[in-house]
């Protein structure tokens, strides 16, 4: 597999059956091709996955998340080196901030990746963020789908330098990894609510300097504070990527994880096991919802616009929203914002929990300005789902951008919504 080919050039007169023909012959060309059509939301390129659609489910998503410089890219090339040797095939999805000026991947984990990424038996690209949120690019989960139908037995995802909300990496990954370097201390802490939740194995990456073995035991007293996993217990584990000392061990602990749970869970969907919801229209459903909400007409706050995964709701400054300094008090936005959010989360019919928020103010409001929370749906899997929500003002001005995380239960909403 020649993974040295252009990644630019044209799509090709061959049509899709043609292009969807190469991509699971393994042509890396017709890879990197469909992959940058997919970025720059040419026409074809959601018809090329929908032609492979049949392909889509067998790799085993590996998700490789954490703080920054907790050695994620240097762990992968490593782990990159013990896939080849063992006759894997393996594709990894790197995503790298955006550079200020082309507004590209800038590169770096890239290079890190060089070493290992020779091999034929390994595809390497590079997505760039462009500001999207949760640590992933906008369309990491289609090129993901692309790098699976194209054969490759895994496929490693690696999330930019990730803070505590950054989660998105659960909802596409089958095992998420989360690499923590020594001396985290306090940070644990701080976040231990978000991206450690998540991990399916934890990794004390840099293990051969000061603090690892503290970080190895703190890392394992916050196991004991969470609920036990159906079927797998979350593991902490020691490497030195630089050496490749546990990496091998890291290995088999992933491929530990896929056997437990399983693999494909992107592709399966929220199909298996979830409650059918009563044949409600989505907007009729949401509709039900805001009514039957006293905190959402003791507010004020109207619902003008609905969908599957989306909500837009409306609220007019009045003088009950105003602080003591007579702008519109931060607890309003949050209202608003948060109506959108849940809304927007139970639009499929069954009940979901947030258990995550995050919320900033960039400009104030006074009385008569009209304020609209738009909220949309960024990922969902069978157990999670992230929502952003944009307030603006009248004037198009962003007042206020929210970020939220619900528990999707397999409960569904009353069949009744009068």
């Amino acid at each position: 597999m020649d993974r040295k080919a252009g990644t630019d050039g044209p799509p090709g007169d061959s049509g899709v059956a043609g292009r969807a023909a190469d991509i699971r012959a393994g042509d890396s060309a017709a890879l990197a091709r469909a992959i940058t059509g997919l970025e720059n939301d040419a026409p074809a390129a959601h018809a090329l996955l929908d032609a492979l659609r049949d392909r889509i489910g067998r790799a085993h998503v590996v998700g490789i998340t954490g703080v920054p410089s907790a050695g994620k890219s240097t762990l992968i090339n490593a782990l990159l080196g013990v896939y080849a040797a063992r006759g894997r095939r393996v594709a990894v999805a790197a995503v790298d901030p955006s550079s200020p000026v082309s507004g590209g991947a800038v590169l770096g984990d890239r290079i890190r990746m060089s070493e290992a990424g020779a091999a034929d038996s390994v595809f390497i690209r590079s997505l760039a963020a462009r500001g999207h949120g949760g640590g992933l690019a906008r369309t990491t989960r289609h090129v993901v789908d692309l790098l699976d139908a194209a054969g490759f037995d895994v496929v490693i995802v690696e999330t930019v330098g990730a803070g505590q909300s950054d989660v998105d990496i659960a909802a596409l990954a089958d095992t998420t990894v989360v690499v923590c370097p020594p001396g985290l201390g306090d940070d644990i802490q701080a976040i231990k609510a978000g991206i450690l939740e998540i991990a399916d194995l934890l990794v004390v990456n840099k293990a051969d300097i000061a603090h690892a073995d503290r970080t190895e035991r703190e890392l394992g007293e916050m196991l004991h504070l969470r609920a036990r996993r159906e079927g797998w217990s979350v593991r902490v584990l020691r490497t030195v990527a630089t050496t490749g000392d546990g990496v091998a061990a890291l290995v088999d602990a992933m491929a530990a994880h896929a056997a437990a749970v399983g693999v494909g869970r992107r592709a399966r969907g929220r199909g298996d096991g979830v409650d059918a919801a009563p044949p409600v229209p989505i907007g009729e459903r949401l509709r039900g919802l805001a009514g039957r909400d006293a905190y959402i007409a003791h507010n004020g706050i109207e619902l003008v616009e609905s969908g599957e995964g989306t909500a837009v709701v409306r609220l007019r400054i009045e003088a009950q929203h105003l602080n003591f300094n007579g702008n519109c008090h931060g607890g309003a936005v949050f209202t608003l914002a948060d109506s959108a959010f849940g809304l927007a989360s139970n639009s499929r019919g069954v009940i979901a929990a947030g258990i995550d928020a995050h919320i900033t103010f960039q400009v104030a409001v006074r009385a008569g300005d009209v304020l609209t929370a738009r909220a949309t749906e960024l990922s969902l899997s069978r157990k999670l789902a992230i929502y952003r929500v944009d307030v603006t003002r009248q004037d198009g001005a962003v007042v206020s951008c929210f970020t939220g995380t619900v528990y999707v239960t397999t409960r569904a909403h009353a069949a009744s919504l009068a």
